[in-house]
């Protein structure tokens, strides 16, 4: 195999599959989108700082920086990568044991353990390469995926549907619009010249989740770019996304990301002051 260390992940997204029994070792720092995709094998990312961003299906998945996904083989998906200095590390694994445990056949984000990133961090010397069962330090990746399930049982909720519908565009566009405003059912049904009744079921068919839980999630996604690529103050974001105190913003915001406001942005920014 040829390596070329400024080639890229989508010059070797054909790579990846090439051998079915191994597991194949990227990391890259960019900031690019990787158009729709699909492997034969199940991703481990690590999100090192930064921001990335997963599409499958009509929903938008959030990954903070020093969070994790899984996302099983076979789904297509486009990653987006929202920050230059963001590094992704991934892992592609061999699929043969995915069904000794229901944690390889479903997409999720959860936060890092130390270890979990230590031992990511210590396949960057792997990186661009198949490491193959015969080889030496195979069975140090195995007991990367070994370990995956037994970390954490619940998967971030930063989950955020999309639509084609011209109506529900309009409505999403002014939620983005207006995330500082105390915004209800009834006002942006009256907005939109519509029953609070018809603006509900929209939600419901179009992005199969309510109007309070998509503004929330909405808000928060919207607190996370600006805690990981800004330098605005806690107090200033919680303001800006339609909190009156920064404690209730700090109770949902860990709700979601199972971390405080200023941890993610603390741990953000050593790592790029690192870098």
């Amino acid at each position: 195999m040829t390596t070329n260390n400024d080639m890229g992940l989508i010059a070797l997204l054909p790579e990846i599959d090439e051998h079915a029994a191994s597991a194949f070792v990227m990391h890259e720092k960019s900031e690019k989108l990787i158009p729709l995709h699909t492997h034969k094998k199940g991703q481990l990312g690590f999100v090192e700082g930064g921001i990335a961003y997963i599409t499958i299906q009509g929903k938008t998945y959030v990954v903070p920086a020093r969070h994790y996904f899984w996302i099983p083989y076979g789904i297509p998906h486009i990653l987006r990568i929202g920050h230059s200095g963001t590094v992704l590390r991934s892992i592609y694994f061999y699929t043969a044991d995915d069904d000794v445990d229901p944690f390889y056949g479903k997409l999720g984000i959860y936060p890092a353990t130390e270890l979990l990133i230590q031992m990511i961090n210590h396949t960057e010397r792997w990186d661009e390469r198949h490491v193959l069962p015969t080889d030496y330090y195979f069975d140090f990746l195995v007991s990367i995926k070994k370990l995956l399930p037994q970390l954490n049982s619940n998967a971030l909720p930063i989950v955020l549907p999309t639509s084609t519908d011209q109506r529900m565009l309009e409505v999403i566009r002014y939620l983005e619009d207006n995330l500082a405003e105390q915004i209800t059912l009834k006002h942006i049904s009256d907005r939109f010249y519509m029953s609070e009744r018809s603006m509900s079921r929209i939600f419901q068919t179009q992005l199969h989740v309510s109007f309070l839980q998509y503004f929330k999630t909405l808000r928060m996604i919207k607190a996370i770019e600006m805690l990981l690529q800004t330098n605005v103050s806690i107090t200033e974001i919680a303001f800006a996304v339609g909190y009156d105190t920064v404690g209730s913003f700090s109770n949902t915001f860990q709700t979601f990301t199972h971390s405080r406001p200023s941890d993610l942005r603390k741990n953000n920014t050593l790592f790029f002051n690192k870098s």
